[in-house]
């Protein structure tokens, strides 16, 4: 496996943040979109890309590479389908909302491709993994275009195609608390929350 680049995944509307680009945002003094870039810049070893569908993300970051989403109207999945082939894979995506994800997290996903086409950290929600704080491989293409021609558009619908692994919840919680390292700013709440977390 060559090297595993990084995504962030700037997608969705906004809808409970009053349609403001949430990533944009600021968590202890600084942006959850740099925020996030730097932890998968030291996680990896490169830039990440920043998937985004609204022209103005190009000047968020100047430095980073702007992709739309390459099947529109996909939701979830189509940020990380488009991460899977422009990055291209092996890729850590990591959603923009996420202030919280550490390095270590993001090397221990990229190291876990090693058995798995799909890497993801188990968590307490209600699909009981991350799906968009989880390392991806090449075989998660095909298996991700499937899924689509079959009509199945969840995050996780194409699992069924590919060797998924887990880390486990034990492993981790040696990395840090669950409940913050995948804590999310959704609402202006979140986002008071999140200053609290700091």
């Amino acid at each position: 496996m060559g090297p595993v680049q990084g995504a962030i995944l700037a997608g969705g509307h906004a809808t409970r943040f009053a349609g403001k680009p949430k990533g944009l945002e600021c968590v202890g003094g600084e942006r959850i979109l740099d925020l996030v870039a730097e932890v998968l810049k030291v996680g990896l070893g490169v830039d990440p890309i920043l998937v985004a569908n609204v022209p103005e993300a190009a000047t968020w970051r100047s430095d980073l590479r702007v992709v739309p989403d390459l099947t529109p109207g996909l939701g979830a999945l189509g940020g990380l389908y488009t991460a899977v082939a422009v990055a291209p894979a092996p890729v850590v995506c990591v959603a923009w909302d996420m202030p919280f994800v550490t390095s270590a997290l993001v090397r221990r996903l990229a190291e876990g491709l090693e058995h798995s086409d799909v890497f993801l950290p188990a968590s307490g929600n209600r699909r009981g993994v991350e799906p968009l704080c989880a390392a991806y491989g090449p075989a998660c293409r095909g298996a991700m275009e499937r899924a689509i021609e079959e009509g199945d558009g969840r995050a996780i619908g194409f699992h069924r195609h590919v060797r998924v692994g887990i880390l486990s919840e034990a492993d981790v919680s040696t990395l840090g608390d669950a409940g913050k390292l995948f804590f999310n700013v959704n609402t202006e709440h979140d986002l008071t929350r999140a200053q609290e977390l700091i």
